[in-house]
């Protein structure tokens, strides 16, 4: 065929249109390659970011895939969609929230559970905050959260943390919150709560008002202190328990949670985990709920229950051990 043909000519071109966008490619190729050779461009690393100067975003990452929480939550959009985005969270709840709400989560915690982690030494070295409306100001979203859902069950399963995985998980929220995702995730265009459900305490949540739940505001706590002299201190530890979220991690049979079960449990011998046993009596029970990594039990991670020494009265831990002594066995 000559090669002054039209067809040949045609050809010609078009192997030298694709040859030239094949080259272009290959330029944008390898100037993309490049860049990811170069820094962060002023993005935050996990590696530059941790929780109370101890815990780092990059171990608190492998405790998020080890758990597999991308099953049900989504990151920067990634994920399942199955339960919320966790982007931001740090950001709206704080640490003292997570902590509170993590090593429990089969239940939304309490005003009350959020006054024990307000005072945990590495809570307030990374906030500076131990007042309640301090906390709530610099976080609102964990004012919100309480006033909706305190003291309400959740749809996510209490998982069995071990020692420094919750606040490792914080360190990595934390992170999250510091990256710049350019408006992710999107703000929703709410026109009204008008809905039935919006009545009642999602009405005093728009409102911002703590404590809207039963059981769930300080005033509930400090109540116990002057105790109604018709009220047991079953009843009274009952209600305490519930406030405080304990019923969130111990049942009040034997089954074990994130903790190990009240009931049946009151005078029997348990094994610790320094390979001694103790009788659970009156005794153990009080040092457990004001210092309970003294005596942890076998089998249970320590760390994970705070301390309640500096939020509940003597008169408060008194009713607390009636209460689980009321649950032994007959």
């Amino acid at each position: 065929m000559p090669l002054d043909d039209p067809a040949v000519r045609n050809e010609t071109r078009r192997r030298r249109t694709a040859l030239a966008l094949l080259g272009l490619m290959a330029i944008v190729f390898i100037v993309l390659s490049g860049f990811s050779f170069v820094s962060s461009r002023d993005q935050v690393t996990p590696d530059t970011v941790d929780y109370a100067s101890t815990y780092g975003a990059v171990d608190g990452k492998r405790v998020f895939q080890s758990y597999n929480c991308m099953g049900c939550h989504t990151m920067v959009g990634n994920g399942a969609y199955l339960a919320p985005d966790l982007t931001d969270t740090y950001e709206l709840v704080g640490p003292a929230y997570l902590a509170a709400f993590l090593p429990s989560a089969g239940r939304w915690p309490t005003e009350a559970a959020l006054l024990v982690q307000l005072q945990d030494p590495e809570q307030v070295s990374e906030t500076g905050l131990t007042d309640l409306a301090d906390y709530y100001e610099r976080y609102p979203g964990a004012r919100e959260r309480v006033a909706r859902r305190g003291g309400l069950s959740t749809y996510m399963p209490s998982l069995s943390f071990r020692e420094g995985e919750v606040k490792h998980l914080v360190a990595f929220l934390k992170y999250t919150s510091l990256i710049d995702t350019e408006g992710w995730p999107p703000v929703p265009k709410v026109d009204g709560l008008t809905f039935p459900q919006a009545s009642g305490p999602l009405a005093l949540a728009a409102a911002g008002e703590p404590g809207s739940r039963p059981g769930s505001s300080t005033a509930a706590v400090s109540a116990t202190e002057a105790p109604d002299s018709t009220t047991t201190a079953v009843v009274r530890g009952e209600e305490l328990a519930g406030q405080l979220g304990c019923l969130a991690c111990h049942a009040t049979d034997s089954s074990r949670l994130v903790g190990p079960g009240w009931g049946g449990r009151y005078g029997t011998v348990t094994e610790l985990a320094d390979g001694s046993s103790t009788t659970i009596d009156e005794a153990y029970l009080r040092t457990a709920i004001t210092d309970p990594n003294a005596q942890v039990v076998a089998g249970f991670p320590a760390g994970t229950m705070p301390s309640y020494a500096q939020v509940l009265s003597p008169d408060q831990v008194d009713d607390l051990v009636t209460f689980i002594r009321s649950l032994e066995q007959p």
